[in-house]
This record gives structure tokens, sequence and C-alpha cells, in this order.
């Protein structure tokens, strides 16, 4: 869990990065270029995220939070 909050707290950094640049009038395709990084950033964070959720459902042979987990999923 340390590494997803650490890569949480980056994203975060990406984030307030992204407002200063805007707030500043930064050019468009700089910003562009940092949201698409702040983005994919928080889709690996999120992959990771659910990855250890899963195995940890697995682990625990807890089918009632993978369900639940699994529904969140499809919702997206």
């Amino acid at each position: 869990m340390d590494n997803i909050i650490l890569r949480l707290k980056k994203v975060d950094g990406q984030i307030q990065g992204l407002v200063r640049m805007i707030e500043q009038r930064e050019q468009c395709e700089k910003v562009i270029v940092q949201f698409q990084a702040a983005k994919a950033a928080l889709d690996k964070t999120y992959s990771l995220m659910l990855n250890s959720s899963l195995k940890e459902c697995l682990n625990e042979h807890d089918s009632e939070n993978m369900e639940r987990i699994l529904k969140l999923i499809s919702k997206k």
C-alpha cells in the first residue's frame, strides 16, 4: 500500500502543477501533455490498487468482497 500512497501523492503534485499552469495560462500543448501524464499515472495507480485488492480477496477466499469489487469495475 505504501507504493500506492506514494503514487497518489505524485499524482496530487501533478494536479497541483496543472492548476498552476492553467492559472498562469501556459501554452495549451503543455497543459494537455501534463493532463495526459497525470491521467496515465492515475490509471496505473488504479490498476495497482485493483490488482492488490483482488489478490487480497482471492487469498482470503472472500467472494463477497470480490463480487463488490467486480461490480465496481463494471460500472466504469
